[in-house]
């Protein structure tokens, strides 16, 4: 039997890999390194001499990794002793295993994108760490709170949705009930837009009312898995015993408006008995510019509960209750932050893997939950996503995303095709999304 296709990387000239690597990720640690600049009086205020001192050393750590990503220097191993110094390190000599002699080292632009896009970020971490008394800085919260304050428009309209949801739900029938489910859903999908790793850090924000362009978008959802959700759900709801659970696990993406959306989703789960519990899983440092960390969750529920909007506010009171009374658990996971595909989890992190296995549905948000589900491989348009999973299948899961990479599994035949003429760069704009799931029938 065939092995899998080969990794999506930035040595084929052109795509949207090369670019990123060539121009998305340089942009982003100059904007990593303006960001230093502009917090120097608030470090020195702080800390005194000694802030100063740690600015200056961040910035030159990160200036000199700038300098090896554009030069396509060899990726080196991380120096700094943190939790998963090591497990880095060895898949760092893992790669270099896969390479043959005349490739040399793992590289910039010869390696997976996948593993340096995340190598990247881990990098931006170490300079950090590397630069105490400034060493829990979060290089990238100021993007993320203003793309949270730039979406009010839509906040104040989404949570008053489902404000005046949460009065009528018990009087809901079946198909209402429903038409609700697949609405907060196709929410949470568009959410997805507002990714900021996507825009090189550039501000992206959601000014509109999402709740009156769902019907406009319907046509670009390309795989609609939403009603195999519904039956999933509904089903557990119809069979379930008295004090027994349903867990929703929701496997995070990005802060800011995206997460509104992902916990607008969460409230209806519960209000509607579709599920009894909710876990959300985010990541332990800053990743990916715009992802959430458990600082990006608290903050985001403190700014809602003191909004002057008396909706707004009610959602942070609610999302509170549910956080205190553990219908809501946050966690965290150094997995999140590794650069390893999922398929792996079972072998890298069994503890994360068995508490997946606990879930009677996994909603994984975004597309870098996507690359690493699918192994961010070539895949042709039309393999199942079963078969794509290469065997990571810890329970019924779902993933919610919008297309911001030239990876996608479980077309029709000619669907990619057709797209790919009509629009050759369909792949990673964001305008198409996903609802594709795997599990039983």
């Amino acid at each position: 039997m065939a092995g899998p296709p080969a990794s999506l990387s930035a040595r084929d000239v052109g795509s949207f890999a090369y670019l990123s690597v060539k121009d998305r990720s340089p942009q982003i640690l100059t904007k990593a390194i303006d960001t230093l600049h502009r917090h120097k009086s608030e470090f020195f205020e702080k800390h005194g001499e000694k802030g100063l001192e740690a600015e200056k050393k961040a910035i030159s750590l990160l200036s000199k990794l700038r300098n090896e990503l554009q030069t396509d220097k060899p990726i080196v191993p991380l120096v700094e002793k943190f939790v998963d110094t090591d497990i880095w390190n060895q898949y760092l000599e893992y790669q270099q295993s896969l390479l043959n002699e005349s490739d040399g080292k793992p590289r910039w632009f010869l390696s997976p994108w996948l593993f340096v896009e995340c190598y990247m970020y881990r990098r931006i971490h170490e300079a950090i760490i590397q630069s105490p008394p400034i060493d829990d800085f979060d290089i990238f919260k100021e993007l993320k709170d203003q793309n949270f304050f730039e979406s009010q428009e839509s906040v104040i309209a989404l949570c008053t949705h489902l404000q005046e949801l949460r009065k009528t739900i018990e009087d809901l029938d079946e198909n209402q009930l429903k038409n609700e489910f697949l609405k907060v859903l196709q929410i949470s999908l568009w959410g997805n837009k507002c990714d900021l790793s996507l825009s090189g850090g550039e501000h992206i924000s959601q000014k509109t009312n999402i709740m009156n362009s769902l019907e406009d978008l319907k046509p670009f959802i390309l795989v609609n898995d939403m009603d195999r959700l519904w039956s999933l759900l509904s089903n557990c709801k119809k069979t379930r015993e008295e004090e027994s659970v349903t867990q929703v696990d929701i496997v995070l993406d990005n802060s800011g408006f995206e997460l509104i959306t992902d916990l607008v989703l969460a409230d209806f789960l519960l209000s509607s008995k579709l599920a009894t519990k909710i876990h959300f899983y985010g990541k332990t440092i800053p990743w990916f510019v715009s992802d959430t960390t458990i600082h990006d969750f608290n903050w985001i529920i403190k700014q809602l509960k003191h909004s002057n909007n008396k909706w707004v506010s009610q959602c942070g009171v609610d999302w509170e209750d549910h956080i205190k009374t553990g219908r809501w658990v946050y966690l965290d996971h150094i997995f999140w932050t590794l650069p390893h595909e999922f398929s792996a989890m079972s072998q890298v992190a069994p503890d994360l893997y068995a508490a997946l296995q606990k879930a009677h549905l996994i909603f994984f948000k975004g597309d870098l939950n996507y690359r690493k589900l699918t192994g961010d491989r070539r895949w042709e348009f039309t393999i199942p996503f079963h078969e794509a999973l290469s065997g990571f299948h810890p329970a019924p899961l779902c993933s919610i995303r919008t297309l911001k990479a030239e990876v996608q599994v479980g077309l029709q035949p000619g669907q990619g095709e057709q797209l790919t003429a009509s629009e050759p760069n369909w792949l990673t704009t964001g305008k198409y999304g996903v609802f594709q799931f795997d599990g039983p029938l």
